[in-house]
Parts: C-alpha cells; sequence; structure tokens
C-alpha cells in the first residue's frame, strides 16, 4: 500500500469503529488490524487517538440542507433532518460517537466548533431582532437536545412517534427562538 492508501485505509477503519462503538471502545490496536497495518503506522499517519477520532468523524454541512429556505418554517425542518432515517441515520450515530468521546477536552472542543460552524453561526447571520447570537446557540442545543433522545437515549416514546408530529411539536418550540418573539 502507497502512505495515502494506508492512510485511507485507517481512516476507513477507524471511521466504521468509532461509529459503531464509540471513542472509549475503539482501540488504535483494533483500528489497525481492521486496516491490514500495524498499529504504529496509525500513529504515524495520526499522531494519537484523538487526532484520528477528529479527522475521521465529519459532522461538517450536516444542516446545510435544512438552513436553505425561508426562516418561517426552519424549526420544522430541522426537526424532521434529525429525525429523516436517510440522512439522520448516519448523521445519529457519527453525533453518538462524537458525544460518547466529550471527556475529551480536545473532542469536546471541536463538537462545539462543529455546532457552531455547521449550525448556529450559519443560523445568527439570518436571524434578526434580539439577541441573535444566543438565539442560535439555543436553537443548537434544542437540535443537540433531540439528538440527545433519539441517538443516546434511544427514547422510545419519542422514537416510536411519528416523525410528522414530533416535527411539528418540537419544531414549533425551535422556532419560538428563530422567531424571536417577533
Amino acid at each position: 500500500m502507497t502512505g495515502s492508501s494506508t492512510r485511507a485505509a485507517i481512516a476507513e477503519a477507524a471511521r466504521r469503529q468509532f461509529q459503531a462503538q464509540g471513542y472509549a471502545a475503539t482501540s488504535v490496536r483494533a483500528v489497525a488490524a481492521e486496516a491490514g497495518v500495524d498499529a504504529a503506522l496509525v500513529m504515524r499517519h495520526f499522531g494519537s487517538k484523538e487526532q484520528l477520532f477528529l479527522e475521521t468523524i465529519d459532522v461538517e454541512g450536516a444542516f446545510g440542507q435544512a438552513l436553505d429556505g425561508p426562516l418561517g418554517r426552519l424549526g420544522e425542518r430541522l426537526v424532521s433532518l434529525v429525525l429523516d432515517d436517510r440522512l439522520g441515520r448516519v448523521f445519529r450515530t457519527t453525533y453518538r460517537a462524537m458525544i460518547r468521546a466529550t471527556d475529551s477536552d480536545q473532542v469536546r472542543a471541536h463538537l462545539l466548533e462543529a455546532m457552531d460552524a455547521t449550525l448556529a453561526a450559519p443560523l445568527a447571520d439570518r436571524l434578526s431582532g434580539p439577541d441573535v447570537a444566543l438565539r442560535a446557540r439555543l436553537v443548537a442545543a434544542q437540535v443537540g437536545g433531540l439528538l440527545e433522545a433519539v441517538a443516546i437515549l434511544e427514547d422510545p416514546v419519542v422514537s416510536g412517534a411519528p416523525s410528522a408530529q414530533v416535527a411539528r411539536w418540537y419544531g414549533a418550540a425551535v422556532q419560538a427562538l428563530v422567531d424571536g418573539g417577533a
């Protein structure tokens, strides 16, 4: 294998293991074994388990499609995105892996940066009225709460409810922050 193909094989093995097992349960040796390389190569290419995680778990662009369009129904679109099986399953798996790794200061900072870059900052740029930065962060917190319910806790009431009903109710709560009392 060439250097770039070795790195790609390691990254793919790490992505699968982090998503399936979480950060703590994934070992550098197991990633190396799945990639068919020595553990020392994992460290040579990525430097540390934290860096391997940060470079292979991607949340960029997760909210782009929901942020497009008029603000008037943004709350419902965000909730629908989180619940959408086609996109949501991959995103929820990634989110679960990141949450499980938040005992790492570096991973926690990366998660906060990613939520800001993919949701809070682009939303704040579109909002008007008072406290736009705070309202955008609170929207991100509400989305995080829903992700917690469906991806981490696997709440049977929330997960078992019709998606349209959850989008209507939870979307209205998110929308109140988007609208800012307007």
